[in-house]
């Protein structure tokens, strides 16, 4: 199947029942397949062929998701531009990813002539809420087109959609996503995380990355679509209990936040399933209050740009039993690897390692990008001993339980050993104080690199240097104890909220003579 039939799946199921709902009203999944249509049917007028790139630079917003559906329809391959990303990084991905129409969004109607000066092969802008820029407004460049379905035959195998790496070491890279990337998604998505009826689903984050993912593989069970602006806690909290969501994906510092709210206990939960987190590592403390607040719905995801979302799951079950067991150790572990992704633990070497030996974690399997787009060398490159390459440093146990240790390239070497800041981070999240932390190598002059804490508290409490590192050294010993500890207002965070270490390790290693 291609990406596009899982959506008319859950239209089948029932048109009636309401696809999506935001701020500007509600859509059924009847009403958005004949906007998905006219959409395909304007694009083909338009000229856009097969194979095509046609990118969205929008907000959370219902429309966003029609423009991507139609894209589909027409045979076209979709972008989404970050709309948190600066505009030279979304110029970048314009023309790197050779993007020949573009949706765009009054929200960033500031940018629209920087990007016809500054990517020549954008041909065509078409607005998606009102006219501005003299471009054609949505709604009045498809009225013309009728509601049935063109017939552009896809295949498997061909590219869906150009997926953004995070871009956090140099330029982003764009994944080539296939249909047959998608359809193992869904299939592992749901074979994971199981529903009896239609789901509810709140997007909260942004929909160009795991949000917008999880809507996927949702389409075909009939979900809706409830879409939030921006992942403001007191929306989510409001919209769980107004809407009685069942799903919501977010990134664990929006959970802390959560957490750390004064009006927490003020909604209902009830209706939770699934809480699925994802994107970073989430404190095993805060994991329990989690559990005591949301009940039984914790669910943890692994995956990347290039193998998306669904490489391994913990589910809700597992989650408790670890609890109730005191396996706790459990809970710091990613879960096992889906159903249709084969992973295991890498050595530098190329030879596969046994239980609890750390190395790299590789996958394969039709989860597997197809490659990067114009990028055969990288391609290769990530692509040693037939293996995709995730970068991620782990070990799998013997039970097939995969833990994330770290990313390779943020290894600190101190006196001598191996130290993954990834440890540290889970021990200092502990602390009832912090909100969020990173932790670094600073330059040093004894140890090679200083472990050192970059800690941002919850509002209004406090936390002093001493008692961090204590408390470290009495966790994990006087090596991986950090040497120093600092307090920022705020750490660096990409647009999905993951804070960004290598942002916070740059600081010192581009100003070797700060006093820490």
């Amino acid at each position: 199947m291609r990406l596009i039939d899982f959506f008319d799946r859950g239209v089948s199921l029932d048109g009636g029942r309401a696809a999506f709902i935001d701020e500007n009203g509600t859509i059924s999944y009847q009403e958005a397949q004949g906007y998905t249509h006219q959409v395909a049917n304007a694009l083909t007028a338009e000229g856009i062929k097969s194979g095509d790139v046609v990118a969205i630079y929008c907000p959370n917003d219902a429309r966003a998701f029609l423009c991507m559906l139609g894209i589909l329809r027409a045979g076209a391959i979709y972008v989404n531009l970050n709309g948190l990303s600066p505009i030279e990084e979304n110029l970048y991905v314009l023309k790197d990813r050779d993007a020949c129409l573009l949706f765009i969004h009054s929200q960033f109607e500031q940018h629209l002539e920087q990007i016809l000066n500054q990517a020549p092969k954008v041909a065509s802008v078409v607005t998606i809420d009102h006219s501005f820029g003299g471009s054609s407004c949505l709604s009045d460049w498809i009225a013309q087109h009728p509601r049935t379905a063109p017939d552009i035959p896809r295949e498997l195998g061909d590219t869906a959609c150009l997926f953004s790496t995070g871009g956090t070491t140099g330029k982003s890279k764009a994944t080539m996503l296939t249909n047959q990337v998608f359809a193992t998604m869904i299939a592992n998505a749901n074979t994971a995380m199981p529903y009896q009826k239609s789901p509810i689903h709140l997007v909260a984050a942004p929909i160009t990355h795991a949000a917008g993912l999880a809507a996927l593989w949702l389409f075909p069970i009939g979900a809706t679509n409830v879409i939030l602006p921006r992942p403001d806690p007191e929306a989510i909290m409001s919209a769980i209990d107004r809407y009685k969501v069942t799903t919501l994906f977010l990134p664990p510092t929006v959970i802390y936040m959560i957490l750390a709210h004064p009006q927490l206990n003020e909604f209902d939960y009830s209706s939770l399933k699934y809480l699925i987190y994802g994107a970073a590592p989430m404190s095993v403390d805060k994991l329990k209050q989690a559990v005591s607040v949301f009940g039984p719905v914790l669910t943890q995801l692994y995956g990347q740009a290039e193998a998306p979302m669904m490489c391994t799951v913990m589910s809700p079950s597992e989650h408790i039993r670890w609890l109730e067991t005191g396996h706790e150790k459990r809970l710091a572990s990613c879960g096992r690897p889906c159903l249709l992704t084969d992973l295991a633990i890498m050595s530098e070497s190329g030879t596969l390692l046994d239980p609890d030996e750390p190395g790299e974690i590789v996958i394969r399997g039709s989860l597997v990008m197809a490659g990067y787009y114009k990028n055969p060398a990288a391609t290769k490159e990530i692509s040693l001993h037939d293996w995709h390459h995730t970068g991620d440093i782990g070990v799998k146990d013997q039970d097939d339980y995969v833990y994330i240790l770290d990313r390779k390239n943020d290894m600190i070497i101190s006196g001598g050993f191996n130290i993954y800041p990834g440890e540290i981070e889970q021990v200092l999240w502990g602390l009832t104080e912090v909100q969020d932390c990173a932790v670094v190598g600073v330059p040093d002059d004894k140890w090679g690199e200083a472990v050192t804490a970059v800690i941002e508290l919850v509002p209004n409490m406090s936390l002093d240097e001493q008692s961090v590192i204590s408390h470290c050294k009495a966790k994990l010993g006087s090596v991986k104890a950090p040497k120093a500890v600092l307090f920022w207002d705020t750490l660096p965070r990409s647009p999905v909220g993951k804070v960004l270490r290598r942002k916070v390790r740059d600081t010192f290693w581009e100003n070797r003579d700060r006093a820490i």
